[in-house]
């Protein structure tokens, strides 16, 4: 098994146990130990987003060696890209005094080839390719703007910041399409529209703590984003769509979940109808069988 393997299956458990409102954290201290065992480097750190998840379990926990060894794991993650640069550098700045001048020379030398080097390092953390197409960027501002709903500061201590989040899903969403157009475009105000539902904070945090992936996230359908209250509502309208075999026909579904705003009355009939894009949530058209009030919602 390989190291991403092993931190992906540590991953499974923890984001189980931080689902579970700080409960069931008896195994959490020995799987966090398990990560500090593991060779981890950057690129499974990228790929994991192991790091959201420890941040998550630290805000969830109320053990205090759990959240001491996440604060511990999440910092030296933090640290990853500089650490071995900067101890190169202490070292050979302590010896360098007992070298001979060509060997100072030499060394000198090296280190301007290093700092090269680290100069096309990724900055961000997990990197993400950068843009000058002025769409791009709006979209990634419009993004980040939504991520940070409903969110404070500590929101994202250990984890990606929002504008690392909104890069990483619009670089997802442009890879898909190759360029700005309307698709593009629409996927954009999709996943804008439901990151910033203030009913649906969920599939904010679990973007935010790495428990959806951007690629995952770029590609999920409405329903698939759709806050509890929806997904329940389009649950039961299936249900009476299905037991009355009425979706598809012109007089569509009888309902007593909807209330007319004229009447007051509970007895409608409701249509669905896909009337947008195909990533857009259907619309649903209601008749009220008492007054004949029409209206509609998505």
């Amino acid at each position: 098994m390989t190291v991403e393997e092993d931190v992906m299956r540590i991953q499974k458990k923890l984001n189980k146990m931080t689902s579970e409102d700080g409960t069931g954290q008896e195994q959490a201290l020995d799987l966090l130990k398990e990560l500090q065992t593991l060779d981890i480097n950057l690129e499974v750190l990228t790929n994991t987003r192991i790091g959201m998840t420890v941040n998550a379990l630290r805000k969830s926990s109320k053990d205090d060696e759990v959240i001491s060894l996440s604060k511990t794991l999440i910092k030296n993650w933090k640290k990853f890209l500089c650490g071995s640069n900067s101890n190169e550098k202490s070292t050979s700045s302590t010896s360098s005094s007992n070298k001979p001048k060509k060997e100072k020379e030499d060394k000198s030398s090296r280190e301007d080839k290093d700092r090269d080097k680290e100069k096309m390092l990724p900055k961000q953390f997990p990197p993400t390719s950068n843009t000058t197409d002025s769409v791009r960027l709006k979209c990634r501002e419009m993004l980040a703007a939504a991520i940070k709903t409903d969110s404070t500061s500590d929101d994202f201590e250990g984890c990606a910041t929002a504008e690392e989040l909104a890069e990483e899903l619009e670089e997802a969403i442009f890879t898909e399409f190759k360029n700005t157009d309307m698709r593009y475009k629409n996927r954009i105000r999709s996943r804008i529209a439901n990151l910033k539902d203030p009913k649906n904070p969920t599939l904010r945090s679990n973007y935010r703590i790495g428990a959806i992936s951007a690629g995952r996230l770029a590609v999920m359908t409405a329903e698939e984003m759709a806050n509890d209250e929806v997904k329940k509502l389009r649950e039961r309208f299936m249900k009476e769509a299905i037991n009355d075999a009425q979706l598809a026909t012109a007089q569509g579904t009888k309902t007593d979940m909807l209330k007319c705003g004229k009447c007051k009355k509970r007895n409608c009939t409701y249509n669905q109808l896909q009337t947008r894009s195909s990533d857009e949530p259907m619309t649903t058209f209601v008749l009220c069988n008492e007054c004949g009030n029409r209206w509609k919602f998505c």
